[in-house]
């Protein structure tokens, strides 16, 4: 019987989604995803490496996902508010993202997973922001690069920093993810306009 390669990759990535975004980089055991995928550990070292390999792989799989899902294209810059609406609805969905790129940040910043690659991405991102802005859609007293970092982080906030929700605006904080994505997307509104 042939191996399925291309399976037990996948198999494999899937289980360390939920081992990195539960124990970080450092907390995650290769043995508890290779347990978890139903795979010989020695599988992930064949196939990514590494654990630290095996965390940009996850990376790279999971910010491919999120650049599919949630675009930003010219015309959806035009509307900054109702993308981070989208986006607060990918994380929603998708919890552990956001728990992905806070482990990657802890870590110091030196490690990046495909640097170079996302930079290109956000440039694409930033492009398209600069166009909603010639055009006149969004406010050109921001750089168009600030305004997309404002927009990620206002929205994975929300998902990274509950307890300063609680403390900060507690009726937001009762109300539910409904009234808060209201909120951001009323917020991101009004910082571009």
């Amino acid at each position: 019987m042939a191996w399925d390669t291309a399976r037990t990759k996948r198999l494999l990535l899937d289980a360390a989604v939920e081992e990195f975004a539960a124990f970080g980089p450092e907390g995650a055991r290769v043995a508890r995803v290779a347990t978890r995928a139903g795979v010989n550990k020695e599988r992930i070292y064949q196939y990514f490496g590494s654990k630290e390999k095996l965390f940009a792989a996850v990376l790279e799989s999971e910010l491919g996902k999120i650049a599919a899902a949630v675009p930003l294209t010219a015309e959806h810059a035009a509307d900054l508010g109702a993308y981070a609406g989208r986006v607060f609805d990918y994380h929603r969905a998708h919890p552990h993202f956001v728990r992905l790129l806070a482990w990657e940040g802890l870590q110091g910043g030196d490690r990046v997973a495909a640097e170079d690659e996302r930079a290109g991405h956000y440039d694409e991102k930033i492009a398209a922001v600069v166009r909603a802005q010639r055009d006149g859609a969004l406010t050109d007293e921001v750089a168009a690069g600030q305004l997309v970092h404002a927009v990620i982080a206002l929205t994975a906030s929300w998902f990274m920093l509950p307890q300063l929700t609680r403390m900060l605006v507690p009726a937001l904080a009762g109300a539910g993810p409904e009234a808060q994505r209201e909120s951001l997307v009323a917020l991101v509104r009004r910082l571009t306009a």
